[in-house]
């Protein structure tokens, strides 16, 4: 398939489908899947970034070319009202303002944290920004993934629509050795309820260097903008976390949740136990758990909205699920207009576990040249 030029942007569908090999359905056809794309902004470099709007059944995605990052998802709730799900910015301004904490990008090379910013491999110790100090978050400065141009065309079929972005890291870029070449497509499939997003990754290097990549969606099942997501009620099957120390790092220990506000084996509300967080280092929800499938062939987590119906389930490929209550959310302003209050979203981010580059007891988030780095998650939708 050939890459979406940027005048396809302003010429109708059946055009940009001609020019990228595949044919798919117009947007006016609701009853089938189709890919459409527009303008998003012009960036602080004065470079335009793209939008494009995946849909599938009773399911619609955007996505957009600034750090491959997923803008909105907008399905129905029970009866009927169709509202965005996710946290975001109506253009790419947004994303690159003071008050986009990470909105639904592709995180990385290394998300999470690093201790200290450093990490030994192959005999040198390499140092990165400690831009979440004393560690490293997310990536780093301003080359971390989420802040990047990725290149886009369209992908999949009259089944599965999709948008497959690529990007190259050059050795030393942010600090990491290597260049790394990586892919991340999103992609719809029809489910009986609403649909399901499939989030892809994978990544390939020249040099030893570790990766670990998520998407770090902010959700609101209720509508992104409902004042608060401690109502929404979460199951995971997960028996152990990573207890970490006053900046956020892991001890090493997997801990068992039990007895913790952090035991989500049977569905419980988010805010039911969350006060017990708050004065701690975390504000509020913000561990990893340990899953306890992470073959990909099983659910793993799902959370749901009792106000709106709405619910989803996760399975993925990844050992650990950051779960975030968006402790940290100060009442910007998002899409719409709509304000974004402290602890109105959670982020479910599948992954490896934090500083696993440092923790020998971990997974391994060391990718070789010749080896390929692959991760999957599934996120279904539905109503009750």
């Amino acid at each position: 398939m050939k890459l979406v030029p940027l005048a396809t942007c302003a010429l109708p569908l059946a055009l940009a489908f001609a020019a990228c090999s595949t044919t798919m359905s117009s947007p006016t056809d609701t009853n089938n899947p189709s890919v459409s794309c527009r303008w998003f902004g012009v960036d602080k470099h004065g470079a335009p970034a793209r939008l494009w709007t995946l849909k599938s059944g009773k399911l619609e995605v955007d996505v957009t070319d600034h750090g491959a990052t997923l803008v909105a998802v907008r399905m129905p709730d029970r009866a009927g009202f169709v509202d965005d799900v996710v946290l975001g910015f109506d253009d790419v301004t947004g994303y690159e303002s003071g008050d986009n904490q990470y909105f639904g990008c592709t995180t990385g090379r290394v998300c999470n944290r690093i201790a200290k910013g450093q990490f030994p491999l192959d005999g040198y110790t390499y140092r990165l920004a400690t831009n979440n100090a004393p560690n490293h978050l997310h990536g780093g400065g301003p080359r971390s993934l989420d802040k990047v141009r990725w290149q886009a065309e369209v992908v999949g079929d009259k089944t599965n629509p999709g948008v497959r972005f690529t990007y190259t890291s050059a050795d030393g870029e942010e600090g990491y050795p290597g260049n790394l070449t990586i892919a991340v497509t999103y992609s719809l499939f029809p489910v009986p309820d609403a649909g399901a997003l499939t989030v892809h990754f994978e990544a390939t290097t020249d040099k030893a260097t570790p990766v670990n990549l998520t998407n770090h969606a902010y959700w609101n099942l209720s509508g992104a903008g409902a004042p608060t997501v401690l109502d929404h009620v979460l199951q995971v099957d997960a028996a152990r976390y990573t207890p970490t120390d006053d900046t956020l790092i892991p001890t090493g220990v997997l801990a068992p949740v039990a007895g913790t506000p952090l035991d989500f084996r049977k569905p419980q509300p988010l805010g039911l136990r969350i006060d017990e967080l708050t004065a701690t280092a975390a504000k509020g929800i913000d561990h990893n758990l340990v899953l306890d499938a992470n073959a990909g062939g099983d659910d793993v987590a799902r959370l749901g909205s009792p106000q709106s119906g709405r619910w989803l389930e996760i399975r993925t490929s990844e050992p650990g699920l950051q779960v975030y209550t968006g402790n940290f959310l100060f009442g910007q302003t998002g899409k719409g207009g709509r304000t974004y209050a402290h602890r109105s979203a959670v982020c479910l981010e599948t992954q490896h576990f934090p500083d696993s580059v440092n923790q020998p007891n971990f997974p391994s988030t060391v990718l070789q040249p010749g080896q390929t780095f692959t991760s999957s998650t599934t996120f279904t939708f539905g109503v009750d």
